[in-house]
């Protein structure tokens, strides 16, 4: 398995392509990035696919919670573990644990349910009130992901979000998508929310330091995540270094497809002694 590729020269469907090897157990490939940390939405697709593996296809994605433990490196590939908790009749329960050499990297719960007919009420709407997305700077990074963020008030961001890939019509591969874009939308609502305001990408990282601490998401509706999603994140409090964001996402004609909570670690750099 080759760990020297750069993610900007792997595609999705690669990263998404995970080796079994023994019961529940499965490798995925670590592509090098620019900072030398796999990116969280990476290891949280993945663990996702992983789960998935060990799950009756018609049995979708509805939420999963996810702890980043360390940050995991790109010098070698991740080994997900799946505990089968459960098999229910309309729920299945999966664990996954990432692991490295180093230890756990990240420990993820999912739940899936079967397809149900009952109503359908979306009462959370797109928000009017944003800048569309020819007015937002690229704020992407490699080849995957592709983002255009601003901050229009003290504690929220807007987001616009895409998966820079060709996806099949996969449902389960869409919701490994949707995982991998989302870990790009919280941090800034924590960021506009602290009382130092910085705009500028490069400022920012003089003066803070941070990481996802955990992440969870809420599927409501099927979302292709190739196409522009729009999250709008609100930090809800920001205390001890530690912001909670909380935001919806939208596709572009207003379906609310997925709602996203994180944990934020926001730390001041302190001054060289």
């Amino acid at each position: 398995m080759n760990t020297e590729r750069s993610i900007a020269n792997t595609s999705f469907e690669e990263l998404m392509g995970l080796v079994e090897q023994g019961p529940d157990t499965f490798v995925g490939i670590a592509p090098k990035t620019r900072w030398g940390r796999l990116f969280g939405g990476q290891v949280v697709a993945q663990s996702l696919r992983a789960a998935q593996r060990t799950v009756d296809p018609e049995f979708g994605i509805h939420s999963l919670h996810a702890y980043f433990i360390r940050g995991g490196t790109d010098k070698e590939p991740v080994r997900y573990e799946v505990d089968r908790i459960r098999n229910g009749r309309s729920f299945a329960t999966r664990r996954v644990v990432a692991r490295q050499s180093n230890g756990a990297i990240l420990n993820m719960s999912a739940s899936f349910q079967r397809p149900e007919e009952a109503v359908d009420v979306q009462p959370t709407t797109l928000p009017d009130d944003v800048p569309s997305l020819g007015e937002i700077e690229d704020s992407g990074w490699g080849s995957l992901l592709e983002r255009r963020r601003t901050s229009p008030e003290v504690g929220r961001s807007v987001v616009y979000l895409r998966l820079a890939a060709e996806l099949p019509d996969d449902p389960q591969l869409m919701a490994c998508g949707l995982a991998f874009v989302s870990d790009g939308a919280p941090t800034g609502a924590a960021r506009a929310a602290h009382p130092k305001q910085i705009t500028d990408p490069n400022e920012q990282r003089e003066y803070f330091t941070g990481a996802s601490l955990d992440h969870s998401i809420y599927f409501h509706r099927q979302t292709d995540p190739t196409e522009w999603l729009l999250a709008d994140m609100r930090c809800h409090t920001l205390v001890g270094a530690r912001g909670i964001t909380v935001g919806n996402v939208f596709t572009a004609d207003g379906c609310h497809g997925a709602t996203i909570v994180q944990e934020v670690l926001l730390r001041e750099r302190r001054p060289a002694t």
